[in-house]
């Protein structure tokens, strides 16, 4: 009865060990999050994070310290993957805000524009054209943005 108990706990054990070491606190987890923004932002700050730092501040450190600095920063992922990615499910829930800033992620990042109209044609399938054309609405106005503050 007891080896039933302790094979889980074992097996447990084993895997925590073999877990890699991520930051146990919370100002750790944060500079971590604030990193990817760095990286996403080119060096930038985040406009609505910054915002919501003023107005939300634990929502903020939540964000950064979790979004960001746990899951962002998993391996298993590089960064064009996860802002595709988080461009779909944003698109596909009708979170075009976020979706936008996703979407400037991974333009600044080197996703072209082309790639990021092709997820919006992919999520006609499980979101529908209601979903993916505010999305293509959305996107359109950020790609004439970026086309006009680079003088094109």
């Amino acid at each position: 009865m007891q080896a039933s108990i302790l094979k889980p706990a074992l097996a447990a054990l084993a895997l925590a060990a073999s877990a890699p070491l991520h930051a146990t606190t919370t100002e750790a987890r944060s500079q971590r999050g604030a990193e990817v923004i760095r990286t996403l932002n080119n060096g930038q700050e985040q406009p609505t994070l910054e915002a919501m730092r003023r107005e939300f501040p634990f929502l903020a450190q939540a964000t950064e310290a979790y979004a960001l600095g746990d899951v962002w920063s998993r391996p298993g992922l590089d960064n064009r993957t996860r802002q595709l990615a988080a461009v779909a499910a944003m698109a596909a829930l009708g979170h075009t805000g976020m979706m936008r800033v996703h979407a400037q992620y991974a333009l600044n990042i080197g996703v072209s524009e082309d790639e990021l109209k092709e997820v919006i044609y992919m999520i006609t399938v499980p979101a529908g054209f209601p979903r993916a054309i505010g999305a293509s609405q959305v996107l359109g106005q950020l790609f004439e943005e970026r086309r006009a503050a680079a003088g094109k």
